[in-house]
């Protein structure tokens, strides 16, 4: 039994790990942490896990967190990167669902999330938690950043085109449309129902801190610098994200782009190529997952179109 502890447990991303790992039958939670709700049962705020789990919420401790197999990090940028020193030090893996150590270049991490990185000699060794990328890499690896919600749906979008380069790599857009909670579980009033609803908006237009992760995601594929136009909206809808991508053909035959879709993912238990003259729905992969065996989680499908 994989005994797991999580840091930063009552955010929708750090709820939704937990939920998985609650009904995983080779993982033990054991340590589950919130500075904000320290001494509360987690199925007091959270009913849905009444019965699934009899833990209460902790202060981060180092101490405690050592004694896990494995660490989960759902907290926002800054936080893994001062707690993962001393955990990988002393044996554990960690797994950061945020941000910390998924760009390799810790310059470039600094400008875009204005902060100084504490352990960038730990950046280099970190994977980058994407499993159709790094699936064995994964595997042995004692660190992991998890990839970002925009950078996942718009680097498995463009992969099989650029691992076979079939596209021109210098003209990707990538038009990407977010539900609320992408925001997080903080009030602001930009994410208020009232603010939200009957209404669809741009947003980080000269720039968002997905950008750089998906450039270099992409910039990786193609084996060279990439042209990129990365544009997000926010959506009047809780959950889910729709990205439409646009690229050229670098041949204006048709290369048979259904088959290589459907070739490349065909053992890729978290992305579903549709079939053709289909067209994908966020609510169309809304729904619970009941075993996972990958360090993260995310359920897509991709709709191609093509232009002769």
């Amino acid at each position: 039994m994989i005994k797991a502890g999580i840091v930063g447990g009552t955010g929708y991303t750090g709820v939704e790990l937990l939920r998985i790992l609650s009904a995983h039958p080779g993982v033990s939670v054991d340590v589950i942490t919130s500075r904000s709700e320290e001494g509360i049962p987690v199925a007091d705020m959270f009913p849905s896990l009444r019965g699934h789990l009899d833990l209460a919420y902790t202060v981060p401790d180092v101490e405690k967190l050592a004694q896990c197999d494995v660490v989960f990090f759902a907290t926002p940028h800054g936080v893994a990167m001062n707690m993962s020193p001393e955990l990988i030090e002393r044996g554990v893996k960690v797994i950061d669902l945020g941000a910390d150590f998924r760009i390799k270049d810790v310059a470039l991490w600094e400008s875009w999330y204005n902060h100084e990185h504490t352990c960038p000699d730990l950046v280099a060794k970190a994977v980058y938690g994407l499993p159709e990328m790094n699936r064995e890499a994964i595997r042995g690896a004692q660190l992991i950043g998890c990839a970002g919600c925009y950078p996942t749906a718009a680097q498995l979008g463009y992969l099989p085109l650029l691992e076979k380069q079939l596209v021109d790599h210098r003209r990707l857009i990538a038009d990407c449309k977010s539900g609320v909670s992408g925001a997080g579980r903080g009030a602001s009033i930009g994410t208020l129902l009232c603010e939200t609803s009957e209404s669809v908006k741009a947003y980080g237009v000269p720039g968002h801190r997905h950008l750089p992760e998906i450039r270099q995601g992409l910039t990786q594929l193609a084996g060279r610098p990439v042209g990129l136009t990365f544009v997000p909206h926010l959506m009047p809808m809780i959950r889910g994200i729709h990205t439409t991508l646009y690229s050229v053909l670098r041949d204006p035959v048709d290369p048979g782009l259904q088959q290589l879709f459907e070739e490349r993912y065909a053992n890729e238990p978290f992305v579903d190529v549709m079939p053709a003259g289909s067209c994908p729905e966020t609510r169309s992969v809304k729904g619970p997952i009941s075993a996972v065996s990958a360090y993260i989680v995310h359920r897509m499908m991709i709709r191609l179109w093509y232009w002769r």
